[in-house]
């Protein structure tokens, strides 16, 4: 085999191996955007991309927090598909500036569309008052693809950082920017809600600019890997021959 045809098979492995290890952290259920004020009314998107290449996502079942329960939930529709919300009664009452919360949301079902391969979608939900005792908010969600494949998005973060292997979207809370910045009434935040744009359906390489961050530095380390292993590789060729 020529230099040249060598130096390619090695760059190819490389790039391979590089690709393989960084793409799957870009792939889980998450949600947009990841922070939010306590004591605010926000909209988020839960962005589902699709991981299988040979089957279609048809069903997403978001499970919504009942320790620390949300008074107002409104979701804006998405074309093609149907809405379930669900509301049940919470294991003991929450005491808001509306009064004691006994019921609240405790599950999303979206069903009836397709995610194809290749492609991911934000399914948009208005919801507060966010609450002040927690920095974070989970939502496992479960992933139903039509072979009949359940992905279980429900994994809490690790202590040790690391991330899991099926985390669950995580909305970060932050302290309110000060007294004077007001939080949004609950009609302002589903007015808000409904002024947005249509959620899109996009290929995956169509991601938003967190998205596209993670993508900038996983190619920074593929870039700077491949030349690691072609400077070794061109090392080896020229040391002299004992």
């Amino acid at each position: 085999m020529s230099f040249a045809r060598r130096a390619a098979t090695v760059l190819a492995a490389a790039t391979a191996l590089t690709a393989g290890l960084a793409l799957p952290a870009l792939a889980h259920v998450t949600v947009q955007p990841g922070t939010a004020e306590q004591g605010s009314f926000t909209k988020v998107a839960f962005r589902v991309p699709n991981e299988r290449d040979d089957a279609s996502t048809t069903k997403i079942e978001v499970s919504f927090p009942t320790d620390h329960p949300l008074a107002f939930v409104s979701v804006k529709p998405v074309p093609g598909w149907d809405v379930k919300v669900t509301e049940g009664k919470l294991p003991a009452p929450v005491k808001t500036e509306y009064g004691d919360l006994e019921e609240a949301v405790t599950k999303v079902v979206w069903s009836g569309g397709k995610i194809e391969p290749g492609q991911f979608q934000e399914f948009e939900v208005s919801m507060g008052q966010l609450p002040t005792g927690t920095d974070s908010l989970m939502f496992p969600t479960k992933q139903t693809y039509s072979g009949g494949e359940v992905v279980d998005w429900s994994e809490a973060p690790k202590a040790d950082g690391t991330e899991a292997e099926h985390p669950a979207p995580l909305l970060k809370l932050v302290p309110a920017a000060g007294d004077g910045a007001a939080s949004a009434s609950p009609s302002a935040a589903a007015s808000t809600a409904g002024a947005a744009a249509t959620p899109s359906v996009a290929p995956v390489a169509a991601a938003s600019p967190s998205d596209g961050t993670a993508r900038l530095l996983g190619g920074a380390g593929l870039v700077a890997g491949v030349a690691g292993v072609v400077i070794g590789f061109l090392g080896l060729r020229r040391r002299p021959t004992a």
